[in-house]
């Protein structure tokens, strides 16, 4: 006979969700997240990217049930039945960035982002960026808003919003995205191999405050910021399997 799988249920503090996770608790049992085969996380897409982060210490896959809005990295919340659809999910890995920044002051941070790195203008003026790929520069000097680089499992949510391209799981392809870009125009991004190294140098850094964010880390009075992929590390994501990742970022693309 099969061992069921040592489940780990956390919850966003929603009232809706801490009542799913007793409940699911009292039917499924429940160990810590270090002692369990599946963490099991109630919310939305925000709090899944928090488990994420979480599960990089652990190194556990998770399934996630949406108790949240959008839900997009969420698979429905149904309390009968979890066993079966864990041990049917179909998994999706999926491999951070590291965001390297250096700030005005001279100051070193770092952080890693499951969706994307962003750049963002601080203030009224536009941010003036140049872009280098793999020590080669690109662009000498982008106006705009911002840019962001979006991993695929990112390219479907600011992304996709900044009419940046949907990126495939499994592509080797990091997009690489303007926000409002100013000059040149009609620049529209890149698509790149997930094995480049992006640098961007703020100009006019003190005139034009520039802050740096990897998913939920912020850096504010950026001066340079360096992105590429840790494929050293690994998330596995568990998706019922007649909804896997792949055919969701699908179905995406074909969205009104």
């Amino acid at each position: 006979m099969t061992a069921l799988p040592r489940l780990a249920f956390v919850a966003t503090e929603r009232p809706d969700a801490v009542a799913a996770r007793q409940a699911l608790e009292r039917r499924y049992g429940g160990v810590p997240s270090e002692a369990a085969d599946v963490i099991v996380a109630l919310g939305g897409d925000g709090f899944m990217l928090e488990r994420l982060h979480a599960a990089l210490e652990v190194q556990k896959p998770i399934f996630g049930m949406n108790m949240g809005s959008v839900g997009f990295l969420m698979n429905d919340f149904q309390e009968d039945g979890l066993v079966e659809r864990i041990a049917q999910a179909s998994p999706t890995v999926v491999h951070p960035l590291a965001m390297h920044a250096v700030t005005v002051a001279g100051e070193v941070r770092t952080g890693l982002a499951i969706n994307e790195v962003s750049l963002l203008r601080q203030t009224r003026q536009s941010a003036k960026l140049s872009i280098s790929v793999d020590d080669r520069v690109r662009m000498d000097e982008l106006i705009c808003d911002g840019i962001l680089v979006a991993t695929p499992a990112g390219s479907t949510a600011y992304n996709l919003s900044a009419h940046g391209p949907v990126v495939p799981l499994g592509s080797g392809i990091l997009a690489l995205t303007p926000i409002s870009a100013f000059r040149p125009r009609r620049w529209r991004g890149a698509l790149l191999p997930h094995t480049a190294s992006v640098t961007f140098e703020i100009l006019e850094a003190d005139k034009r405050p520039v802050s740096a964010v990897a998913d939920d880390v912020e850096i504010r009075n950026v001066a340079r910021v360096g992105v590429s992929e840790r494929r050293d590390l690994a998330l596995t994501m568990l998706f019922d399997a007649h909804r896997s990742y792949e055919e969701r970022v699908l179905a995406e693309q074909f969205a009104s």
